[in-house]
C-alpha cells in the first residue's frame, strides 16, 4: 500500500529503516551486477529480523502509544475493505446528520452476514477533516445504535472496529447531547440480543470508544491502546501540560497485557513483527480468524444467557485486581 507516509518511521524504527534501505540498494546492485551478493543480503535480512525482535520486545508504553497512531497503521476502512464482502454503508442518525467518523453498514464476513460499526480517523489531511480525526459526534453514536437495533431485529451479529482518541468535545457536540448519546448507547447495548465482538485496532479512548464497545467480547491488537483517557488529556489535567504525555502514558500502563489483567479485554491479537503497518495481509487474516471463531462460539449461546454474560462481564471487570489490593 503506497502513500505519502511510505518513508515515515518513528524514532525507534529508524535503525530498522536504515538496514532495510541498505538491503534495497544491495538488491538493486545484485540485479545489475555479475557478482553474487545474495549471502550478504540474507545476512542483513537476518540482522533486521533480530533487530525488530529486540526493539519491539522492549517498547515503553509511550512508544506503544506512538505505534498505535502510526500513519501507516491499517484503519477501519482497510479492515472493512479486506474482511467485509459486499459491504453496504448506512448513513445518518435520522435526527440531525450523518457523522463520517462513524462508519456503519452491513456485509458478509466469510459468508456470514454481519453488521459493522467502525470509527475511522482518515489518513491524509482531507480525509482526517472529513472523518473529524476519528472523534465521533452525537449523531455518530445515534447512528451506531440505530444500526445495532436494526441488526438485532434481523438477528445479525455485530462487529466493531474501534480506533478513536475519544468522542468529539466541541461545543456543538455538547449542545446536541454528546454525553447523553454515549450514555444511551452504554445502556442500550446491554439489551442488544445478538452476538457482538469488538476489536481495538489503534486507539481506544475513553467513553468515545466505550460507546460502541459494550460487546460480548472485546480484543486489542498487540500494539493498540485502550484507556479511560488519552495521555495528552491526562497530562493536561494532572500537570496542566500536554507535553508530559509520555509520563502520563507510562503511569497509565497503556499496554494490552494490563487491560487483559484487569479483565477489560478478553484477549490480545498478535501483530506481525514490527507492527500491523508492516504486513497488512497477515494482520487482516489474524483478525478475520478471531472474529469468525468468536462469532461461531457466541452464536451457540441462548439469547437470554448471552445478555446475562454480557452484563456480568462488565459488572465484574477489575474485581480480581481489587480483591488482591485488600
Amino acid at each position: 500500500m503506497s502513500s505519502m507516509f511510505d518513508d515515515f518511521s518513528l524514532e525507534f524504527e529508524k535503525p530498522v529503516k536504515v538496514l532495510e534501505s541498505q538491503i534495497k540498494e544491495l538488491k538493486e546492485v545484485d540485479k545489475k551486477s555479475d557478482i553474487d551478493i545474495s549471502v550478504e543480503i540474507k545476512a542483513l535480512e537476518e540482522k533486521v529480523d533480530i533487530l525488530i525482535s529486540d526493539i519491539y520486545e522492549k517498547l515503553t508504553p509511550w512508544e506503544r502509544v506512538q505505534l498505535s497512531r502510526h500513519p501507516m497503521r491499517p484503519h477501519s476502512k482497510d479492515f472493512i475493505s479486506y474482511l467485509i464482502k459486499d459491504f453496504h454503508e448506512v448513513h445518518g442518525d435520522r435526527y440531525f446528520a450523518d457523522d463520517a467518523a462513524m462508519i456503519t453498514g452491513f456485509g458478509y464476513l466469510q459468508g456470514r452476514k454481519v453488521a459493522v460499526i467502525a470509527i475511522e480517523k482518515g489518513r491524509k489531511t482531507k480525509e482526517k477533516v472529513i472523518h473529524n480525526f476519528g472523534m465521533p459526534q452525537p449523531e455518530g453514536y445515534r447512528k451506531a445504535l440505530r444500526i445495532m437495533k436494526l441488526a438485532a431485529q434481523f438477528n445479525i451479529p455485530i462487529v466493531s472496529f474501534i480506533d478513536t482518541p475519544g468522542a468529539y468535545p466541541g461545543i456543538g457536540a455538547e449542545e446536541r447531547g454528546q454525553a447523553q448519546a454515549i450514555a444511551e448507547n452504554l445502556a442500550e447495548m446491554f439489551d442488544i440480543k445478538v452476538p457482538m465482538v469488538g476489536v481495538v485496532i489503534g486507539e481506544g479512548g475513553s467513553g468515545g470508544a466505550l460507546g460502541i464497545a459494550v460487546n460480548d467480547k472485546v480484543f486489542m491488537m498487540e500494539y493498540s491502546i485502550y484507556s479511560v483517557i488519552s495521555p495528552e488529556s491526562c497530562a493536561s489535567i494532572l500537570w496542566a501540560d500536554p507535553k508530559k504525555a509520555e509520563i502520563a502514558a507510562n503511569a497509565l500502563q497503556l499496554v494490552p497485557a494490563k487491560a487483559l489483567e484487569l479483565e477489560v479485554i478478553d484477549g490480545i491479537i498478535e501483530e506481525p513483527a514490527g507492527g500491523a503497518h508492516r504486513n497488512y495481509e497477515k494482520t487482516f487474516l489474524a483478525v478475520e480468524e478471531l472474529l469468525v471463531r468468536e462469532l461461531d462460539k457466541l452464536s451457540k449461546i441462548p439469547k437470554d444467557k448471552l445478555l446475562q454474560n454480557r452484563f456480568e462481564r462488565f459488572r465484574n471487570q477489575g474485581n480480581g485486581t481489587l480483591e488482591g489490593l485488600k
